[in-house]
Parts: C-alpha cells; structure tokens; sequence
C-alpha cells in the first residue's frame, strides 16, 4: 500500500481525506493495527511548543524622509543586527536591551510585535550622500512595517537531554532552575506529540516541507544548526539530541497564543514559539514510526553540575516516567517538571488539522532532503595555522 502527496492533496481538497493528530493516530494503531490504519489515514498532525533560543525576525522598516542607511538599531533598547542594506535589521531571541541587565529581551520585543504593540525603533546612521540622516527615533509596529518574518537557524530539536544537578548550590541554566543534590529535574519535548519523534529519519519533512509555524503558515529552510545524526537510538528513534530544522515564516500571520517571550532566571530569554508538521501517510513504515509512544522514548538524563560539554548520562528515562511526575536518580526520586507545554503541542495538533480538513491547507513534497548521516564538530582552541 502506497500513497503520494498528490493523492493525498486531492483528497484533501475534495474534502475526503482522513485526518489524525497524532495522538488518535497512536489510539487507532492500537485498535486496529498499522495495515489498517495506514489504507484508511491519510495525514498525521504533530506538534510542539517550547523554548527555541536559535530564532529571530527580520524586519524592513520602509525608508524615512531624508533616508537613512541605518548602521546601528535598538528595538525597545534591544539591539538589533544591522550587517545589512540600508533598513533591515535582524533581532535575535536571546538579545538583551541593553542598560539593565536580563530584564528585558529580543524574544519579548518579538511577542509584542506578535500582540500587535507598537515598539521603539531608534538608530544611527554614519551618513552618505544618498542616505544623509544620521539618527531617527519613532515607533513601530506590524503595521507599519514592510516585510516582517521569523527566520529560525534552530527548531524542533528532536529529542533532549534531561537535566539535573547534583551539587550542593543551586544552578540557573537554560534548563531552567536546577535545585541542588537532584531537587529536580527538567526536560524540554512534546515526546510523543513532536513532529521529528514521529518522522525519526526525516523521510517526509525537508527542504519545503509547509508547516504551522507561531499560529501561521510556515516553511522548512534548511537543516538546522547542530544537526546530527551520530547519537544512540532506542525504539528507532533518537535518545539524544539529533537533528534540528530551520524554518521561516510570516510574522504577520501569527498569534500571541503561539509565541511568548521566555524569561530564565539569571540566564536570559528564549522564544517560546508553537510549531505543527503534518505528515503524510506514504504507507505502512510511516505509520510504524507515528505509533511510537511516550514509554518507547527515551532521553539522557545530564547532570549539570559538570561544566563540560562531554557530560556522561547518568541514566536514561522515557518520556512516560518524566510526564508522571517523578523518576529515580541513584535511589532517589526526584521531581520532573517540562520547559515544553504538552497541551499547546496539543492544541496546534488540534487546529492544523482543522486547517486541513477546511482545504486551508495542503502538503509539499519535500524539495530537497537532509542528510542521512552528520556528525556535529566540536570548537577547539587552535592556532591559525591549524584552524
């Protein structure tokens, strides 16, 4: 039994096309068996919501009278990138604004451009003859704006690490507050429900691949920065971090619900972004990878009090023991707790396929694929000689 994406899209554009999140789709295979599921299912919704530093917006400002070709630009004092032509600029998720430590990021400035606020835009220019102004302050919003849209080099990391700290301090990281002598533990994945766990080799996502992205259409760009291939697996899927996807879409189109700014304490901010992948049943060992289950998935269980990138696991667990509230450290249990909202990765599952069922929303076959085996290298201390 074979399907093709063209098949698949006239169904759906017919209104007859049989649509799954994955969560049914997982209850379905347990009823009826893979053979079954994969005649009758014709698309799987997946999807995630959580904390993904690697991202940011490009934005044009339009031109002001006199022009200004724009060499250094604060949003909200935030700084923005500016490498560019004359009024474009990029703002990253983990900036800070400067002048006051973390308490104000560029992921925030991001939410409120989402929320429809107006933000302050402030630049210098070192002035030329066909741009002559060389400061400007005023306000902004997506309203005003030209083009605005988020361009990711990281998302949708598939699978993480779990962390923990066994020191006697307590440590703030990315990983939110880790309490001291294994307080607890956190873990940032939708498990189950995350669009990369559910297509472990990227057989139906690549370059093209149209997504939910924030409460909008998005599309993949590119594999994302620190893909990886090279990692243990367990059940067919990563138990480890693997790959990542860039991705890239319209700000305009996107919702608050979809995107907030994620304030860590003593660390800095990340952009919690929302994003849905559907996934096309081609045929059976499609559906064999959507059955996979929180209790087949497992993760590495890091201590953070090592400050070393080649920390050793402690341990691994699945993501049916890190959901229920609790897992076993040396003896000892320790609480869990999720930096990813399980019922928002829900919920985008829940509206793509609305989306799709409505014919607001088609598949693309994958212009290119990505690389079926990479080893992600290491930054070492070198002379130039050796670099």
């Amino acid at each position: 039994m074979s399907k093709s994406y063209e098949e698949i899209n006239s169904k759906i554009e017919s209104g007859d096309a049989v649509v799954l999140t994955a969560e049914e789709l997982k209850a379905a295979v347990q009823e009826k068996g893979v053979e079954r599921t994969a005649k009758e299912v014709d698309v799987v919704t997946t999807g995630t919501f959580g904390a993904m530093c690697s991202s940011g917006a490009f934005l044009n400002f339009g031109h002001s009278e006199p022009p200004i070709k724009m060499t250094k630009v604060w949003l909200n004092d935030v700084p923005a990138y500016t490498g560019l032509a004359a009024v474009d600029a990029y703002i990253g998720a983990t900036e800070l604004r400067e002048g006051d430590g973390m308490d104000y990021g560029g992921a925030k400035v991001i939410e409120e451009l989402v929320a429809g606020k107006p933000v302050k835009l402030r630049a210098t220019a070192y002035g030329t003859d066909c741009y002559p102004r060389k400061n400007i302050e005023t306000y902004i919003s997506l309203r005003t704006v030209n083009q605005a849209f988020l361009f990711n080099p990281r998302n949708m990391y598939q699978n993480y690490a779990v962390a923990t700290n066994s020191s006697e301090k307590l440590l703030y990281t990315y990983m939110g507050k880790l309490l001291p002598r294994n307080g607890n533990a956190t873990y940032c994945s939708a498990g189950q429900l995350s669009p990369l766990l559910n297509d472990p080799k990227l057989r139906t996502i690549g370059m093209g691949t149209r997504i939910f992205l924030g409460g909008g259409v998005g599309y993949v760009t590119w594999e994302g920065t620190q893909f990886k291939t090279n990692v243990p697996e367990r059940n067919g899927v990563p138990a480890a971090a693997a790959r990542a996807l860039a991705v890239i879409g319209d700000l305009k189109q996107m919702s608050p619900d979809y995107v907030r700014g994620l304030y860590f304490h003593k660390y800095g901010w990340s952009l919690g972004l929302g994003i849905g992948v559907p996934i096309p049943v081609l045929d059976e060992e499609v559906v064999k990878n959507l059955a996979i289950t929180d209790d087949k998935i497992f993760a590495p269980v890091l201590d953070y009090a090592v400050q070393s990138r080649a920390r050793k696991p402690v341990k691994e667990v699945s993501y049916a023991q890190l959901r229920s509230g609790t897992i076993d450290i040396n003896g000892k249990e320790v609480r869990t707790s999720s930096l990813s909202s399980y019922r928002k990765a829900r919920d985008i599952t829940v509206e793509l396929k609305k989306w799709i069922l409505e014919k607001r929303f088609l598949l693309t076959r994958p212009v290119e694929p990505f690389p079926a085996e990479q080893v992600q290298k290491t930054l070492e201390i070198s002379s130039r000689t050796e670099a």
